[in-house]
């Protein structure tokens, strides 16, 4: 038996290494060899009139250390870590929910968080400045009622943009955290409370540490994408609310400075990237 296992182990690897393959070739064409290109950019130098000249020099990497770059990123973590606390106290209850849910009524549930999704983000996007602008849908009702006594400036500013940016990102967050908290065993809870423990006690030591994969999940999700949006801010933040995703653009498009653009992005990349290493180190999604 144990010479059959050795005979078969070369072909089974070679079956795996074919299998493989077009998923290497895959990330190497359109994943490292992409990066690889805009690193080598992010330390060049830029053009007289714009462009790139092959000369190399760390200067990109200096420059972001300025005031004004290191504010745009403070500002873009605020947000996105803001995005990510209210995506998930406003995401645990309704996935709880539809996870504690009859079977029938979950895929329904599932469905209208879905439905988002459907229409495209840019279009929902400019359906909110709709919402927001001074004559739009939101003020018009707070007005109407006599809360109010003239319009709210609320459109073109970071509220808008968190507004935005939990609106766009609560289904990731919601997700995730239903899978986790639908796999829980029921008895556990019934246990907890059996030995006389709060409704409170029950939720921060049985079901939060239970969920925690869930939970770790939907944070990544949402935290990621948000760090690095474009769309929303663009929109809804206008030139008050500049995160680093729009100052990436501004100097590819704007400034056309390929160089500092490209650092930032291979900066933001890195502090992303060590953050998902420590936590990994550190226990990974381990309850």
């Amino acid at each position: 038996m144990t010479g059959s296992r050795t005979s078969t182990s070369p072909a089974a690897a070679g079956l795996a290494a074919w299998l493989l393959a077009p998923s290497l070739v895959w990330m190497g064409l359109f994943c490292i060899l992409p990066l690889s290109i805009v690193f080598l950019i992010s330390v060049a130098s830029r053009g007289t009139y714009g462009g790139v000249e092959w000369t190399f020099t760390l200067a990109n990497y200096r420059d972001l250390v300025d005031p004004l770059y290191l504010y745009i990123y403070a500002r873009s973590f605020a947000l996105a870590l803001a995005t990510t606390g209210l995506c998930l106290g406003l995401g645990f209850p309704l996935a709880y929910y539809i996870a504690r849910a009859p079977a029938r009524w979950q895929g329904i549930w599932l469905m209208l968080v879905l439905i988002p999704f459907w229409t495209n983000f840019l279009v929902r996007t400019y359906a909110w400045m709709n919402v927001l602008r001074a004559d739009g849908l939101l003020n018009t009702i707070l007005i109407g009622t006599g809360v109010v006594a003239g319009p709210i400036e609320m459109l073109y500013s970071d509220a808008a943009v968190l507004i935005g940016l939990v609106y766009g990102y609560l289904p990731f967050m919601v997700l995730p955290l239903y899978v986790a908290v639908e796999r829980i065993d029921r008895s556990l809870i019934e246990a907890a409370r059996d030995l006389s423990a709060s409704g409170w006690a029950v939720f921060t030591r049985v079901i939060v540490p239970l969920a925690k994969p869930g939970i770790v999940a939907g944070c990544l999700l949402v935290f990621i994408p948000s760090l690095g949006a474009y769309i929303t801010p663009d929109l809804l933040g206008g030139a008050r609310s500049m995160m680093i995703g729009n100052f990436i653009q501004h100097e590819y498009l704007v400034v056309r400075d390929w160089p500092l653009g490209s650092a930032a992005s291979f900066v933001l990349m890195a502090i992303v990237l060590a953050g998902l290493w420590q936590y990994q180190r550190t226990g990974g999604m381990k309850p």
